[in-house]
């Protein structure tokens, strides 16, 4: 908390590549955005999805045409700490945003009392099932949700044809199996980025959470002390998939960013990178002609449990309370998911799978791997996204825990031993 000014001024370059997340807790403030009667307004965002920043500018010049007097000002940040220190650092220093990106559940707790009620918004009725309760709190919504993702492991479906693979892997010793026949082909199996804690502390543990079989009742026990992630079965199962993902991958992983990884695996210098429909934009962009698709990531031999992808609302948008503009703010929204130039925008442009019922996207619209995530919900095979449960702070700390291993410092006992001392420790910080 105490570093929070010394970043003010450390504003991030719009454009880079990395999904966000949520807020913490937040500090004081008030937003300076007010604009004089009758004048020009501008209404303040900060966005997460960088990936698709480009096409964001895009659509804000569409609505601007729509909407005259009415500016947006997008600001595209890195997600993980950087996201959320800046919008911590806004908040201090007076220039919180009117909307700003919050993953819901815990990362929402901490916000709560500064974000305003969405309740009555025309948009609630359509909303899908699966998007509701990260924002829903005594009957109130305070988010509207962005769109629905998949999380898997995205693969290059003509590297994967070219190693002698037919068959999708659904268990960890098929998994293993299809990495070897890449490796013998020549191919690098896995490029994986474990520079940050983002993708290793959310989106790879959220693996062990998803296949527990109850992972609210998990959770409520490992806040009451009645759970333990050392010695658990499924997370000792989900040690022996990262093994592999680590064994078959590229050597500097360590220092391997997310933009850098992205871009080998969309130019095929590798077969697997885990991920999701986010990525799309990115690989349109940089090989518009790639063939891909998405599958699970087992971590044992049950081919039931294992052959889901994770799938959740990528993120909500919501609404500073005191926001001077937040009227506009609602109405941007609104218009969002409401108007045409909007859906075509989240179905087309940003590839994003609707999280309502009003918004029709074909698959071809999404592109391949939304196609395949939708393939998967229409299944039913989906499983839960549940970092934004963590007590805040954890996740860093078992990214970093993740990170020792990688590197030889620690072995699987004592990485797991590490995850349950920083949830006990983090959980006293609500």
């Amino acid at each position: 908390m105490r570093k929070w000014l010394t970043v003010i001024s450390a504003i991030m370059l719009t454009g880079s590549l990395l999904a966000g997340c949520g807020g913490k807790e937040p500090g004081t403030g008030t937003s300076s955005n007010k604009q004089p009667a009758g004048k020009e307004v501008t209404i303040k965002i900060m966005n997460f999805k960088v990936e698709i920043a480009e096409q964001f500018n895009k659509l804000k010049e569409e609505y601007e045409k729509e909407h005259p007097g009415v500016k947006l000002q997008i600001d595209t940040l890195l997600g993980g700490d950087d996201y959320n220190t800046q919008l911590k650092a806004r908040f201090a220093s007076g220039e919180m945003p009117d909307i700003f990106a919050n993953e819901g559940y815990n990362q929402m707790d901490a916000w709560l009392e500064y974000l305003e009620d969405l309740s009555d918004q025309p948009w609630i009725e359509h909303e899908v099932d699966i998007a509701k309760e990260p924002t829903l709190r005594d009957g109130k919504v305070y988010g509207m949700p962005v769109g629905l993702e998949g999380l898997g492991f995205l693969y290059n479906k003509d590297l994967f044809a070219q190693a002698g693979i037919t068959e999708l892997p659904k268990t960890l010793s098929e998994l293993e199996a299809a990495a070897q026949k890449l490796q013998a082909a020549g191919i690098e199996p896995f490029v994986n980025h474990f520079d940050t804690w983002f993708g290793l502390g959310f989106h790879n543990l959220n693996n062990a959470f998803a296949k527990q079989p109850d992972p609210n009742a998990f959770i409520q026990g490992l806040n009451d002390g009645t759970a333990s992630i050392a010695g658990n079965a499924i997370f000792q199962d989900w040690t022996k998939m990262f093994d592999v993902v680590i064994k078959y991958g590229n050597k500097n992983a360590l220092t391997t960013d997310y933009n850098t990884q992205s871009t080998l695996f969309a130019t095929g210098k590798a077969a697997m990178n885990q991920g999701g429909n986010w990525l799309q934009p990115v690989i349109d962009k940089l090989n518009p002609e790639m063939n891909v698709g998405i599958l699970p990531m087992p971590i044992n031999e049950d081919g039931d449990l294992n052959d889901r992808l994770f799938v959740g609302p990528a993120n909500n948008w919501v609404i500073y309370k005191d926001s001077p503009v937040k009227e506009e703010a609602k109405e941007f929204l609104n218009w969002l998911v409401s108007s045409e130039t909007g859906q075509t925008y989240l179905t087309k442009e940003f590839k994003f799978i609707p999280a309502f019922t009003n918004i029709k996207a074909e698959p071809a619209d999404l592109g391949d791997i939304g196609a395949g995530v939708l393939e998967y919900i229409e299944q039913g095979k989906v499983l839960g996204w549940h970092w934004s449960k963590y007590p805040n702070g954890a996740a860093p700390e078992f990214g970093a825990s993740m990170q020792k291993y990688v590197s030889g410092k620690i072995d699987a006992a004592a990485m797991l031993s590490e995850f349950q001392s920083a949830w006990d420790k983090m959980k006293s910080r609500k």
